[in-house]
């Protein structure tokens, strides 16, 4: 029987290169060996973990990066934390850098709140704690019946910026939309920078169905009693995007948490270039990076894009040189390391702005 001396082990729950690169970085941080397990695919495409050691009594750390598959990661996710469950851990924390349906975190129509779900999910198969990076919405965390640790990445994008960027004191910080403009105030107070904010929007998308502007519909056919007479909504109407603030002869660099579909970001560095920016930076915590990401990049108006390793996206680099990499390993390991010990968290969080 293997029993760590540290009385905790870390595992990946997933064993394909791109997802276990992270959990490498962590435990060379740590000084452990990453858990001996596989998890694998069946040709029925079930989900099998087989852990090859004992994790009775012991503290596991489960760190899951999400690749291009969110729900077969998921289930990996949950049935390792079951197996561990029934292998008699002490306490199973799950380390999910980017937390997955974050952005499914409120009621549309007739949809659902499906990060509650997942929640409820994780609970249920055993996770008694979760490490997380920039979560979509803070509010998610009172999904959770147990502690989540919202860690923040914004120190190490600052620092890029302040080491990477020549010139970073002629720049001014954007958000791309006023729900944004939070985040990007943050920023620009701790860098002492200017601030901008983009409002309205280039073209009307699919997407605007959902943000209720259609709804209620002009005509109204009813029969029978219609009940009490409501007063008449009126639809919403966006105005042309417009820049507040001034970007010209200024580095441009936009912040956010996710970049997934680029279009809008693609949109917004043509505005800020037409407008007199003349480098345009991209800085977000998670590069999703789907469909055509990278060729819109490496075709647009964006100088550099910078995000962090929670998310693999290695692929994506190749296809784009503009796409670089922040490493924040050194976090995550410093909360495990914590965890475990019983230590304090409040030093992960100095510093750090309640709208970061």
């Amino acid at each position: 029987m293997n029993i760590s001396r540290t009385g905790y082990r870390v595992f990946s729950a997933n064993s394909t290169t791109a997802c276990t690169e992270l959990a490498k970085k962590i435990t060379e941080r740590l000084g452990v060996e990453l858990g001996k397990s596989v998890v694998y695919q069946e040709s029925n495409k079930e989900t099998r973990v087989d852990v090859k050691e004992s994790v009775r009594g012991q503290d596991i750390f489960i760190i899951q990066t999400i690749p291009r598959d969110v729900n077969t990661a998921i289930m990996e996710l949950l049935v390792m934390a079951y197996a561990l469950k029934t292998s008699c851990a002490k306490n199973i924390i799950g380390v999910i850098p980017y937390f997955p349906y974050s952005k499914q975190c409120k009621m549309r129509k007739r949809g659902s709140i499906v990060c509650k779900l997942l929640a409820s999910m994780l609970a249920k198969a055993g996770l008694t704690h979760i490490i997380t990076v920039d979560l979509h919405q803070k509010e998610i965390q009172g999904f959770f019946s147990f502690p989540v640790d919202n860690l923040r990445a914004s120190p190490f994008l600052i620092q890029y910026i302040q080491e990477e960027i020549p010139d970073y004191r002629n720049a001014v910080i954007v958000a791309k939309s006023p729900s944004a403009a939070k985040r990007a105030q943050s920023y620009a107070e701790r860098l002492r920078l200017g601030l901008a904010v983009m409002h309205g929007e280039a073209h009307q998308s699919e997407s605007d169905m959902a943000d209720g502007r259609h709804s209620p519909p002009l005509s109204r056919t009813t029969t029978g009693h219609t009940g009490l007479e409501l007063p008449l909504m009126m639809a919403k109407e966006k105005p042309p995007i417009t820049v507040v603030g001034d970007v010209g002869g200024r580095i441009a660099i936009i912040v956010d948490d996710i970049i997934d579909d680029v279009e809008d970001f693609v949109a917004t560095a043509e505005i800020l270039k037409e407008r007199g920016a003349y480098k345009i930076y991209i800085m977000a915590t998670h590069g999703l990076l789907s469909a055509d990401a990278p060729r819109l990049i490496e075709e647009s108006a964006i100088d550099e894009v910078v995000v962090t390793n929670t998310v693999p996206h290695e692929v994506q680099k190749l296809q784009c040189p503009k796409i670089k990499t922040v490493d924040v390993s050194m976090i995550l390991a410093e909360a495990i390391r914590r965890i475990h010990n019983g230590e304090s968290m409040a030093y992960l969080f100095r510093n750090i702005a309640v709208d970061d």
